[in-house]
């Protein structure tokens, strides 16, 4: 490959990376700030809109560092790092496949929580995919991590 395409690719790489991982934190961030200045109503109708909206910028940037990176690892011959950096971003693709389902069916289920403020099952249910929900974001982060710390490893 020659070099400016190989450098084209490093940069697009390296911004696509930037825009996912530092999506991902300031999400997190947001997340903190709005459960302290946002009514429950006014929260659930923000995140509504920033995940429609996030999802077009987070998944282009996540395919395009995953995609460019594939183009440099081209050449290269698999070996165990290879392996399980191409294993480790299929999983947080599925991950994050998973958790945009999983992100509308809470979304859909905090609406009826605040239409229904007294039904006790039903704000269980809210508490127990919270859990799940943070357990996937989580899930997320760390195999963002993990492909980026194996990219790294294997520019190196």
């Amino acid at each position: 490959m020659p070099h400016g395409v190989e450098v084209a690719l490093a940069c697009v790489l390296l911004i696509a990376a930037s825009v996912w991982v530092g999506g991902f934190v300031a999400i997190a961030v947001v997340a903190r700030v709005t459960v302290r200045t946002l009514d429950p109503s006014a929260r659930v109708a923000f995140f509504r809109a920033l995940g429609r909206s996030y999802l077009i910028v987070g998944t282009t940037a996540l395919a395009l560092a995953l995609g460019s990176g594939a183009a440099l690892a081209a050449g290269r011959p698999w070996d165990g790092t290879l392996t399980a950096t191409a294993v480790l971003a299929a999983a947080l693709v599925a991950a994050l496949a998973f958790g945009v389902l999983q992100a509308r069916r809470m979304t859909r289920l905090r609406r009826d929580a605040l239409a229904r403020p007294g039904d006790a099952p039903l704000a269980a249910r809210v508490r127990r995919g919270a859990r799940s929900a943070g357990l996937l974001r989580a899930s997320i982060g760390l195999l963002s991590l993990a492909v980026l710390v194996l990219g790294t490893i294997q520019a190196a």
